[in-house]
């Protein structure tokens, strides 16, 4: 590994865009498996999704920690990429900061998993948590600065602190079938809104 690179990723070379495509789609596949099976699910259900073979897989991602790392990065960076995105197509900011809230559970339902595929490797894990902050927390933060803006929430709440309010809500969503962190979350939400 490059001392530019973080565990899961690839080292720098061309790639055909083909070999990236298909890379992103794999990842995308690998996100909604772990998202409904978590990050301890069987690799051919990842393939299948993928529409491709088991091998394909092993052949970019040697190591499920690999891959599990690969699919986080993948996911901070469309969670990044979300959020500006969805402010110059919803007419609403708050509006936008909800769907991006939601984008953001799903990032965190596999995050749960990170922990234990990367068992020994602490170092990967603290950078891949600054990873995390860098990319996203600025992007939570034009958000809600967005709705302050519009009027349409009330200032005051910082963008690590919702993001770790939405982290606590989430915890134990994939232990108990009858928890559903996303109506504490939509809960949590609706108190930022401004009384009219």
């Amino acid at each position: 590994m490059s001392a530019t690179s973080l565990p899961g990723e690839a080292p720098v070379r061309g790639k055909r865009a083909d070999a990236v495509r298909n890379q992103q789609a794999l990842l995308a596949a690998a996100a909604a498996v772990f998202v409904t099976s978590g990050v301890e699910a069987p690799i051919r259900e990842i393939a299948a999704r993928a529409g491709v073979g088991i091998g394909t897989i092993y052949r970019h991602f040697p190591t499920r920690a690999d891959l599990v790392v690969a699919v986080y990065r993948h996911q901070v960076e469309a969670c990044a990429a979300a959020g500006p995105a969805l402010l110059a197509s919803v007419d609403s900011p708050f509006a936008a900061l909800q769907q991006w809230v939601d984008l953001f559970i799903d990032f965190l339902v596999t995050k749960h998993g990170l922990a234990n595929a990367l068992r020994s490797d602490t170092g990967g894990f603290d950078a891949l948590h600054t990873y995390f902050l860098d990319h996203l927390v600025p992007v939570c933060a034009q958000l809600l600065d967005a709705a302050v803006d519009a009027g349409e929430i009330t200032p005051g709440t910082g963008a690590l602190e919702l993001m770790r309010g939405i982290g606590n809500l989430c915890i134990g969503g994939d232990t108990d079938p009858r928890y559903d962190p996303r109506r504490l979350v939509a809960l949590l939400l609706r108190g930022l809104e401004r009384q009219r």
